[in-house]
């Protein structure tokens, strides 16, 4: 509890304090009506979760006053973002710590990113004052640029070390990728495909052979759930829950592209066995996917293969491991060595004498990851080369596990005792907790944006767009003290302009389009800063309401945007109208037994005002209202229309699919979220007429 004495300056002080660290006094609800301000209680646990002494009024000014002091005397910031186009960034400036009355003799090193080096030396003849300014000779490239800077002063000698950071002005913008073309692709959850040669859950084969299909249909990218790595075990099977955003999921690994599935010792013989040909037809034709089941199986196959490939040290293949290995550390070892040390090595009899097996195990890890990341790359290869503008485009998540390898590998990095979340709205009373640890924002320029560098690069591996889940997140995110709902929680501040031109950076490199998932709470700040750096816009037909509850028309919804008519956490266009979510969330307590005839009823006018959408857009016949592929194909054609330069469509809603990938709210314990798997195998989706006549014929046709 607060301390009834603590004084006025008392409170100051810990507001100041707050206020440096990043914490933000308070917030609009969604509504925008209503003020919510964080209370002192709330900013004294995250100031603490932070590693402030904010045990009394004492040592909370103390703790102001080192923060102050720091950033005082710091001479060079550890890490600067500046754009290219901003003559600021042949400008060095370095604070010093005092006023310098005689000459500071200075020397700086630079090492562009490509190797270049410029190393310069003078003399500031009369005196530097506080500040000492040293231009750059010449403009610098894109990229990440090493900087140091020693300077002999009347009061000794010092140094400092700074990582440039030159960015481009935006992201990648769709105008320059697709020639101001518009264009379509499919949005998929690849875990639900089945198909006959996967083994239980939907893999990059599967993916191969959608993306060659839907290309020949006229789409240009393939959406996709996170491809993270996650355990695959028990509960811990969400795609935006994962140990890692690093490196990604093994279960998406198709097995019979692994060259030495042909020739590893073994191998053949337990391909060929009647009891794995049982247990792969019984995971191919089950509901749901078992995650657990389907690694059992996998795991020791590919053991199989690292260990015959490891035999092979001078092969082609086995040297592109290491030289890709070695372009990913030390990220790469630190992520095997988690899962060699949670998941397990799976050595067998037949495994070879390594002198290290804990090694071995880790660096078996290591050539997992390798493996997807080809297979990966000769996904995006065969989409282009199938006519594909764009190819995958991929989903960024918004945080991974307090469990997992990367807040292990980045101990000082990860805040624990909060997890994040988002404030009380309209769904939700109480907020909601989405159980991972925030990053601390001031840690993270410290370390030089090291991990998020290290981030963004992976999402962009193989991908012609991103999408940055919550990308509130870049600006501010929802900190909730642990034990204390979202009631309680209050928003921590982030170095956005650094993080979007970092964005930005591998944006271009990659010539990749970014996509922001903009829904919910969005501060008025965010929108404008998106569209500066070249984000795209997120527009959701079932959240795209006027006052009354009528659907706007997609032709309002700008050009610099995805249209989409639903996503992962809301129900299929079936589902919507046949009020399967409402049923489920009355079902599972999530409306209270009062309100469920209230809710029902609800659904009834949002069917009716979306038929009245689709009726006035002259995509829907009325008298074709209750046709599931006529209304299907409608909102399709009704989105085609829009100006958005990207519109997805949901493979869930042109396979007729009626239950929804997730429900939240509700953990997996409890409804199978993230393991419900698609009725008809991909093989019949593709033969199947009434999955391209749910299309539409404005997306097939083609867009301009």
């Amino acid at each position: 509890m607060t301390d009834v004495h603590v004084t006025a300056a008392d409170h100051a002080a810990l507001r100041t304090l707050a206020h440096h660290a990043g914490i933000i006094p308070g917030y609009h609800d969604q509504s925008g009506n209503e003020w919510r301000e964080a209370s002192d209680e709330t900013r004294r646990l995250l100031l603490e979760a932070m590693g402030f002494d904010v045990s009394s009024a004492a040592a909370t000014a103390q703790s102001l006053e080192r923060i102050l002091a720091d950033r005082a005397e710091r001479p060079l910031d550890a890490v600067r973002v500046v754009k290219q186009s901003d003559p600021a960034h042949r400008v060095v400036r370095v604070v010093l710590d005092r006023p310098q009355d005689e000459p500071v003799r200075w020397q700086l090193f630079l090492a562009t990113e490509e190797g270049e080096t410029f190393d310069l030396e003078g003399v500031a003849p009369h005196g530097a004052g506080y500040e000492l300014t040293i231009e750059l000779p010449s403009a610098l490239p894109l990229g990440y640029h090493t900087l140091r800077v020693a300077l002999e002063t009347a009061h000794g000698p010092f140094a400092a070390e700074q990582l440039l950071v030159v960015v481009p002005d935006s992201c990648v913008r769709v105008e320059t990728r697709l020639a101001g073309r518009r264009t379509w692709g499919l949005v998929v959850n690849l875990y639900t495909l089945k198909s006959a040669r996967n083994w239980g859950i939907g893999d990059l084969g599967d993916l191969a052979a959608l993306a060659e299909w839907a290309a020949g249909l006229g789409a240009d990218f393939i959406g996709l759930n996170p491809l993270h790595a996650i355990r695959n075990q028990g509960m811990d099977v969400s795609p935006y829950s994962p140990i890692t955003r690093l490196f990604r999921n093994p279960a998406y690994i198709a097995m019979d592209a692994i060259p030495e599935m042909a020739f590893a010792p073994g191998v053949r013989l337990r391909l060929d066995s009647v009891e794995l040909h049982a247990e792969l037809e019984a995971l191919r034709r089950t509901g749901t996917v078992r995650y657990e089941q389907v690694m059992a199986l996998k795991w020791p196959f590919l053991r199989a293969c690292y260990d015959a490939a490891a035999l092979r040290e001078s092969d082609e293949r086995w040297l592109a491991f290491r030289a890709w290995a070695d372009a990913h550390e030390p990220e790469l070892t630190g992520f095997a060595r988690w899962m060699a040390r949670e998941i397990g090595g799976f050595r067998s009899e037949a495994t070879p004498s390594y002198a290290d097996p804990v090694a071995a195990d880790i660096d078996f890890h290591r050539w997992v990851q390798w493996e997807l990341e080809r297979q990966l790359g000769d996904v995006c290869r065969r989409a282009t080369d199938a006519g594909m503008r764009i190819g995958l485009y991929q989903d960024l998540a918004i945080g991974s596990s307090a469990a997992g390898s990367d807040a292990e590998a980045n101990p000082g990095l990860f805040v624990h005792g909060i997890d994040v979340g988002a404030p009380p709205d309209p769904y939700s009373a109480h907020g909601q907790n989405w159980g991972f640890p925030p990053m601390d924002p001031n840690r993270l320029r410290a370390a030089r944006y090291r991990y998020f560098i290290e981030l963004v690069k992976s999402g962009f591996r193989s991908a012609g767009a991103l999408r940055i889940d919550h990308v509130m997140g870049l600006f501010r995110l929802f900190w909730i003290p642990e034990g204390m709902t979202g009631r309680d929680g209050a928003y921590v501040r982030y170095p956005a302009e650094d993080l979007l031109g970092i964005l930005a950076l591998e944006s271009v490199r990659n010539q990749a389009l970014v996509v922001g998932e903009d829904l919910g709470t969005v501060p008025p700040e965010v929108p404008p800063a998106l569209d500066a750096w070249g984000v795209l816009s997120s527009k959701v037909l079932y959240f795209e309401r006027g006052e009354n509850g009528s659907f706007r028309s997609p032709r309002e919804y700008p050009r610099a945007s995805l249209a989409t008519a639903n996503t992962h956490d809301m129900a299929t266009l079936i589902g919507f109208m046949r009020g399967r979510d409402v049923e489920l969330r009355i079902a599972h307590g999530l409306v209270p037994e009062e309100l469920a005839e209230q809710a029902r009823m609800e659904r009834e006018r949002d069917v009716q005002h979306l038929v009245e959408r689709l009726t006035s857009e002259g995509t829907l016949d009325p008298a074709r209202a209750g046709d599931m592929t006529a209304l299907r194909a409608a909102v399709h054609d009704t989105l085609a229309a829009s100006p958005a330069a990207l519109v997805g469509v949901s493979l869930d809603d042109i396979a007729g699919e009626i239950e929804g990938v997730n429900l939240p709210g509700v953990g997996p314990d409890i409804h199978p979220s993230w393991q419900r798997r698609m009725t008809k195998p991909l093989e019949q989706l593709m033969e199947d007429p009434d999955v391209v006549a749910a299309l539409g014929t404005r997306l097939v046709q083609g867009r301009s």
